[in-house]
């Protein structure tokens, strides 16, 4: 998990970097800013959210941010449930479907939906966590598909 965290550090300190050449941003920018910064960029209230989440640390009932939604999902058809046992019978009727957390509610998507995430549904990792990432928190094909979601194009993330 700490890969995942590591990368947002990285980010942050390119940001951080490029400031203090004169590149971008005013004034006093401190790493604080830009670990905040980043972790707004890929769907999280500020760094401290995205280190309990990416760091394996939440609960089901934790806020998960839009870490896993995309600005174009929205003229996609998907379910939105706010109790995960819901989110699951949804899920198990529809076995080409995806479960994801979205804040504290469940989303149960198609792979399109997926695709516009910037990820290949038919990743391997996907199988192994029964399209479940609720099930799946923290495990190692959570962390593979997180990494890959990290690494999808910038214009993919909703800016919390």
């Amino acid at each position: 998990m700490s890969a995942l965290l590591d990368e947002l550090k990285t980010r942050a300190r390119l940001g951080l970097n490029a400031a203090r050449r004169g590149e971008a941003g005013p004034g006093e920018l401190r790493l604080r800013h830009c670990l905040n910064q980043v972790a707004r960029e890929v769907g999280f209230v500020h760094w401290e959210h995205a280190r309990v989440v990416l760091g394996g640390l939440a609960t089901r009932e934790d806020d998960m941010g839009t870490f896993w939604h995309a600005p174009r999902t929205g003229m996609l058809l998907n379910l939105w449930l706010a109790r995960y046992e819901d989110a699951q019978a949804a899920l198990k009727a529809d076995p080409r479907a995806f479960l994801l957390p979205y804040r504290r509610q469940f989303m149960v998507v198609q792979a399109d939906f997926i695709e516009e995430l910037g990820m290949d549904a038919s990743h391997p990792a996907w199988a192994e966590t029964a399209h479940d990432l609720v099930a799946a928190y923290g495990g190692s094909a959570w962390l593979t598909l997180a990494g890959r979601r990290l690494k999808a194009p910038r214009s993919s993330f909703v800016s919390s």
